[in-house]
C-alpha cells in the first residue's frame, strides 16, 4: 500500500491468504477521513471486503470516515453485499420505561391473549362440528386412528400416573398423621386422604401428567406435518385436517382421561391406606369401612366432572400449538414448550373455577 496526495493506493491481492501480512497495516490507517483507492487491487475475496468494512465501522468509532476510489464494479458489490450482512448493533434500551411504554407492553400482552383465546375456541368450535358431522356419517370415523391414540395417550400413561398418585397418598397420609395425632383425631387422615385425592389431586395431577405427555407428543407430531408441508398436501388432496389429526386426538383424551383419573384414584387411596397402616396403625380393613362410610359420592362426582374439561383444553391447546409451528425446527420447539406450559396453567386455572363454582353451590 503506498500513498499518494493524501490517497492510500491499495495494490496486489486483498484476500483471505494476505490477510496476516496487513493487518498491520490497516490498524495504522486514521484521521477525519481515509480515502482508499481500489484500482490496482488484483484479487479480491469475502474476506478482503470483511477487513474493508471492519476498517470502516473502527473509523466510523472514532469520528472518521472511510471512502472508496476507483472500485471495480463486482468489487464493489462484493463489498455491499458484506456490509448488509455485517450484525447490527443493538439499540441500547432506556434505563427507566415510561407510563406509556408500560401500557403499550401490557396492551399487547392483552390484545395477544385475547387473539389466543379467540382461536382456541375457534379450534373448539371446529371439533365440535366435526363431531357433529362423524354422528351423522358414521363411515367416515377413524376408528384405527382413535385406538392408536388412546394406546399413546391412555395406555403408556398409566405407569407414570399411577406411581404418581401413590406417592402423592403416601405423602398425604403422612403428613395428615404428623398433623392430627396432636389433637388425637389420627382417625381423620382417612377423610383428608378420601377428599383430597378424589375432589381435587387425582383428576388434577393426572391432568398435569398428561398435559406435559399429551400436548408436547401431539404439538411434535402435527409441526413436523406442518414443517414438512404434509398438512399443505392433505389439503391439496381435499383431506380435511381437522378430520384426520385433531378429532381422533381429542377425542382419545376424552376417553382416556377420566379412566386415568380412576387409575390415579385408586392408587392414591391405595397409597394412603398402606402409609396410614404403618404409621397410624389403621388397618385396611378400618380404613375401607371409614372410606365408604364417611365419604360422599359427590366427592368423586365432582372429580370426574372436570375430566372432560381438562381433556378438551389439553387436546385443543396441543393441537392449535401444532397448527402454529413454523417452517423450521426452532418454532417447532417454542411451540412445544408453549403447548405444555399454556396447557398446566389452562388445567390449573380451570381446576381453581371449579373449585370456586362448587364452593359457591355448596357441592
Amino acid at each position: 500500500m503506498t500513498s499518494a496526495e493524501g490517497i492510500q493506493v491499495f495494490s496486489g491481492d486483498l484476500t483471505i491468504r494476505s490477510l496476516p501480512d496487513l493487518k498491520a497495516v490497516f490498524d495504522r490507517l486514521d484521521g477525519p477521513e481515509v480515502t482508499l483507492s481500489l484500482a490496482e487491487l488484483s484479487h479480491f475475496d469475502t474476506a478482503g471486503a470483511y477487513a474493508l468494512e471492519t476498517l470502516r465501522l473502527r473509523l466510523e468509532q472514532g469520528g472518521g470516515s472511510l471512502v472508496y476510489r476507483d472500485v471495480q464494479p463486482d468489487h464493489q458489490a462484493l463489498i455491499e453485499r458484506v456490509a448488509q450482512a455485517m450484525p447490527k448493533p443493538e439499540a441500547s434500551q432506556k434505563g427507566q420505561m415510561s407510563l406509556t411504554d408500560l401500557l403499550e407492553v401490557v396492551g399487547r400482552a392483552v390484545a395477544g391473549s385475547g387473539r389466543f383465546l379467540l382461536e382456541i375456541l375457534a379450534m373448539l368450535g371446529v371439533f365440535l362440528a366435526r363431531l357433529f358431522m362423524f354422528l351423522r356419517y358414521p363411515g367416515q370415523f377413524r376408528l384405527t386412528a382413535l385406538v392408536h391414540h388412546c394406546d399413546q395417550v391412555g395406555w403408556k400413561a398409566v405407569p407414570i400416573v399411577a406411581l404418581m398418585s401413590f406417592l402423592i397418598g403416601v405423602v398425604l397420609a403422612f403428613q395428615g398423621s404428623v398433623q392430627l395425632r396432636q389433637f388425637g383425631a389420627e382417625i381423620f387422615v382417612v377423610d383428608l386422604i378420601a377428599i383430597s385425592i378424589l375432589r381435587e389431586l387425582g383428576i388434577l395431577l393426572t391432568a398435569i401428567i398428561v398435559a406435559g405427555l399429551t400436548a408436547s407428543s401431539f404439538t411434535a407430531a402435527i409441526g413436523s406435518m406442518k414443517m414438512r408441508e404434509e398438512i399443505d398436501a392433505m389439503q391439496t388432496l381435499a383431506i380435511d385436517p381437522a378430520t384426520v389429526l385433531f378429532v381422533p386426538r381429542i377425542l382419545a383424551l376424552l376417553i382416556t382421561l377420566p379412566i386415568l383419573g380412576l387409575i390415579a384414584n385408586v392408587a392414591g387411596l391405595f397409597g394412603g391406606a398402606i402409609m396410614s397402616w404403618i404409621e397410624l396403625g389403621i388397618s385396611p380393613g378400618m380404613f375401607l369401612t371409614r372410606l365408604l362410610e364417611d365419604t360422599s359420592p359427590r366427592h368423586v362426582m365432582v372429580g370426574f366432572v372436570k375430566a372432560p374439561v381438562f381433556a378438551l383444553i389439553i387436546g385443543i391447546i396441543g393441537c392449535h400449538a401444532g397448527m402454529g409451528v413454523a417452517g423450521n425446527a426452532e418454532s417447532l420447539g417454542r411451540q412445544t414448550s408453549s403447548a405444555v406450559v399454556r396447557s398446566i396453567f389452562a388445567v390449573i386455572v380451570a381446576a381453581a373455577l371449579f373449585s370456586v363454582f362448587f364452593a359457591l353451590m355448596e357441592i
